[in-house]
């Protein structure tokens, strides 16, 4: 048995396809396919159902999958270990971004963290929380960046900032020349969200759950239900005219469009809000990278109505036990 030998039943178990599983471990198909015999015939068990085009895992197969990918983790960690006792700073970071934080946070955050650690390149990957916890857990991502709340086991959090949302309408919808705008009213007007998914659809919705439906149905004759994959396309769609939206601070200064054509209103009273925070393994040996990473955060010019989180809420970025 040998550790290439798991993590080809690692990779089949995932991708339930023999060719798949091949290029995702950067080896032929016949190579992968005689190290899963292999190990099947050293273990005396079939750990996959072999059909046409596709492939199904056993019961005993998903038990020894899930011992393998600890396996992996720990012979992952050895190498991890020995370099963190070079530098915990020497060596890329597997950065993962939920969508509605990446592109506004990553471009502060890269600057500062290529002075703070050059040596210490960032692959960085978008996707939704329960993908990026996934790949979190399966040590295929190092550190990922989420909005709270986030429990998982074997997880740990730093919360870094918070920030407010906002209201953002078209340049000359009448609400503009409001100071600010009640929560409540947004149940009167079409409002644009993000597809399921995306946490901050779910807080949006936490605000105002009226906004499931979309809002009010105007004369445009367009349906309620209006969805987009990113905040900048709902943006773009908000300039448009087609209704308005809620967004995160960091999101409402990035204005690409210029002019007048978008305005961002604050909530009236308490603004609601959401806790950007950090999450890795608790067996994660590079507690510097952690803590560099934290540190060019906190450090980046964040702007009006982002603040971080206060000092009593910071975990310890040391290990837990």
């Amino acid at each position: 048995m040998t550790l290439n030998e798991l993590r080809y039943v690692v990779a089949l178990a995932r991708e339930r396809h023999f060719g798949r599983a091949a290029d995702a471990c950067f080896v032929s198909q016949p190579t992968l396919s005689v190290a899963v015999k292999k190990l099947e015939d050293e273990l005396g068990v079939s750990l996959f159902e072999r059909g046409t085009g596709e492939v199904t895992i056993t019961d005993i197969g998903a038990a020894v999958v899930a011992r393998a990918q600890r396996v992996l983790e720990e012979a992952d960690g050895v190498l991890a270990v020995a370099r963190s006792g070079r530098d915990p700073l020497v060596g890329p970071l597997r950065l993962g971004a939920i969508y509605t934080v990446g592109p506004y946070l990553l471009p502060r955050l890269v600057p500062a963290l290529t002075r703070a650690a050059p040596s210490m390149p960032l692959i960085i990957e978008e996707d939704f929380t329960t993908v990026l916890a996934e790949r979190l857990k399966r040590a295929q991502l190092d550190l990922i960046v989420i909005s709270l709340p986030f429990d998982e086991p074997g997880i740990q959090t730093l919360p870094l900032y918070d920030e407010d949302f906002v209201v953002l309408l078209p340049g000359g919808h009448p609400w503009a020349r409001r100071p600010a705008i009640e929560p409540a009213d947004l149940a009167g007007e079409r409002v644009l969200l993000l597809g399921p998914g995306h946490c901050f659809r779910d807080q949006v919705l936490a605000v105002c759950p009226q906004c499931a439906n979309g809002g009010a149905e105007g004369p445009d004759g367009l349906g309620r239900g209006l969805q987009g994959s990113s905040l900048e396309t709902i943006r773009c769609m908000v300039a448009s005219n087609v209704g308005i939206t809620v967004l995160p601070m960091s999101a409402a200064r990035e204005d690409r469009l210029g002019g007048q054509i978008v305005c961002a209103r604050p909530f009236t009273g308490a603004a609601p809000s959401r806790r950007v925070a950090l999450a890795w393994r608790k067996s994660f040996p590079r507690v510097g990278a952690v803590e560099a990473v934290a540190a060019a955060v906190r450090g980046a010019e964040l702007g009006d109505g982002i603040a971080l989180a206060p000092a009593d809420t910071h975990h310890s970025v040391g290990r837990s036990s």
